[in-house]
């Protein structure tokens, strides 16, 4: 029988990945309503610094894996790194971001396991010692409720702005950063650059302000309206997919079920009706501002935040505002 949480924190060429800290976030959620300890894993070379930083949060023990072979990312490398420390540690829940390279790992190492993986979970409730994760399907439209069966551990991704990283408490004191020199077996790739859509792709899940833009648009012609803004709010532009469609922007600033999953700490929607298929891309924005001249927009339904309007009378007011506050 596991006990505790073990959370992966991932680092790409000597960065955190700030989704490592909502998975931090998830796990001592999980470690508060069970009643267990919560342990970190970081795996990589020469990359003793980050463990350290991992270490300010409340966390009994942070684990360094260190290997030559970890340096760069590999499904290999990570795979059997993993496999080494969570049969050392002993877990009954491994809690892993969302991310690319999660996704890519991830059922390699629970297969080791003979184990599936609970994916891109919203939520995860505790009743009865019981945990239940939700994770959306259909396109958003439906929440499946899922309960892992048989014996730990039981591996689950959280989705990107599931849990805030700001949710992640820091310690009294740092936690002990314990150093594993492990062996890892055959690693049969070379390592490449991370993937990218385009070559001047953006990574909107790093910005904390987006801008986004629909229909409502109208014109290529009016996007510097909302360029504007982003630059008045030091933000990004993002659009909904009709947008890239047309060419208007690239595909990078697509947010939706077929672009970018975010979760910034402010998302406005310019002219977006709120189509199911953008609102899984941006719905856990900690706050979402929506102008659009349709009352009944769904996008309404979950902004905190409305304005039923024209937004070419109402964005160029806005801007001119937030340059005042500035000033």
């Amino acid at each position: 029988m596991g006990n505790g949480i073990l959370v992966f924190a991932e680092q790409r060429e000597g960065t955190l990945n700030k989704t490592s800290f909502e998975a931090i976030a998830a796990g001592q959620a999980l470690g508060s309503e069970l009643g267990q300890e919560v342990l970190a894993v970081l795996l990589g070379s020469g990359a003793q610094g980050l463990a350290e930083e991992i270490a300010a949060y409340r966390l009994s023990k942070v684990i360094y894996a260190e290997n030559e072979k970890l340096k760069d990312y590999t499904s290999d490398g990570y795979a059997d790194a993993m496999e080494r420390v969570v049969r050392a540690v002993n877990p009954q829940y491994v809690v892993m971001p969302h991310t690319y390279l999660v996704r890519d790992y991830a059922p390699k190492l629970a297969a080791r396991f003979g184990k599936g993986v609970i994916s891109d979970c919203i939520r995860a409730q505790v009743a009865n010692g019981q945990v239940t994760f939700s994770r959306r399907i259909f396109l958003g439209k439906i929440d499946a409720d899922v309960v892992a069966e048989g014996e730990p551990p039981v591996f689950a991704t959280f989705q990107s702005g599931a849990y805030r990283g700001d949710q992640a408490t820091r310690g009294d004191s740092d936690a002990e950063v314990e150093t594993m020199a492990l062996e890892v077996g055959e690693v049969r790739m070379k390592p490449e650059a991370p993937f990218q859509e385009v070559k001047q792709a953006v990574d909107l899940t790093k910005a904390d302000v987006i801008v986004a833009i629909g229909r409502g648009i109208k014109s290529k012609d009016n996007i510097a309206i909302a360029e504007q803004l982003a630059a008045a709010l030091g933000g990004d532009i993002a659009a909904s997919r009709p947008i890239c469609d047309a060419e208007w922007l690239p595909i990078d600033r697509q947010i939706g079920s077929s672009g970018q999953t975010v979760a910034p700490k402010l998302y406005i929607a310019l002219g977006i009706s709120g189509a199911i298929q953008h609102l899984v891309g941006m719905k856990n924005a900690q706050t979402i501002v929506a102008i659009n001249k349709d009352p009944e927009a769904p996008i309404f339904d979950i902004a905190d935040y409305g304005i039923v309007g024209d937004l070419f009378e109402a964005v160029p007011v806005l801007t001119e505002e937030i340059k005042k506050l500035k000033a």
